[in-house]
């Protein structure tokens, strides 16, 4: 092993390890202006979101505005498109009812004034008087003798060889025995039927709606929920 010789340091020479530097002292006002600064710089970040937030409120409130005038503008339509299905509608049933009285004249029985048409179909009294009412006439209301022949003859033409019984418009539903027309007249002319086995009426207060038999012509009570054939009248508008 080979022989070295120790190497003296110098004097002045740097030593092998330095001390370390020792730490500046910290300012107080440097701490501040740093928390300063960052509250400044927060606030103002606080600041950018608040104008953003105001800028989305105000496009908000103006794309709202824009949408409730739309809506209003809709429902001006709607309010309008409304009107017009009234007034078609209105005048689809003022059609129907003269369509229904031209052809209750034509196809029915002329009687003076009126016109007489038997529909072959069955419904309850309060149908049957609806049906009328909505082909623009009413049911039949044979107001003296003469009327209440040639009724009864048209009917019994209308059903021969068979007999069926039609509702009429008359009723005693406001108060028993107190016979009513359909328009709230009294009945002052009736066509009971008089028999020593059965004579009409005889249902009391549970049989309060007229119909009229169809061989002969008379009348009996009957139930209102029963279903029958019925007669609906017009005002003949040729004859007036």
């Amino acid at each position: 092993m080979a022989f070295q010789p120790e190497v003296k340091k110098a004097r002045g020479d740097v030593p092998d390890i330095l001390p370390e530097p020792e730490p500046e002292p910290t300012s107080p006002v440097s701490d501040f202006e740093t928390s300063y600064n960052y509250v400044l710089s927060r606030l103002a970040g606080m600041d950018q979101a608040i104008h953003k937030l105001n800028v989305g409120h105000y496009t908000l409130d103006v794309k709202v505005s824009q949408l409730m005038d739309r809506l209003s503008r809709m429902d001006a339509k709607v309010g309008e498109l409304e009107d017009n299905i009234r007034e078609v509608y209105q005048h689809s049933k003022d059609n129907r009812k003269e369509t229904g009285r031209l052809e209750g004249c034509q196809k029915g029985h002329r009687m003076g004034y009126k016109c007489y048409l038997v529909y072959n179909s069955y419904e309850d009294y309060a149908g049957a008087a609806r049906k009328c009412l909505e082909r623009g006439g009413r049911m039949a209301m044979p107001r003296d003798r003469r009327e209440q022949e040639a009724l009864a003859d048209y009917v019994k033409s209308f059903f021969h060889p068979g007999n069926w019984p039609v509702w009429l418009g008359i009723n005693d539903l406001r108060s028993e025995g107190m016979y009513v027309f359909d328009d709230g007249t009294r009945v002052s002319y009736f066509q009971w039927r008089k028999h020593f086995l059965s004579s009409q009426p005889d249902g009391g207060k549970r049989e309060n709606c007229v119909a009229m038999s169809s061989d002969d012509g008379d009348w009996w009570d009957h139930y209102c929920d029963r279903t029958m054939n019925y007669v609906c009248e017009f005002d003949d508008r040729v004859a007036l």
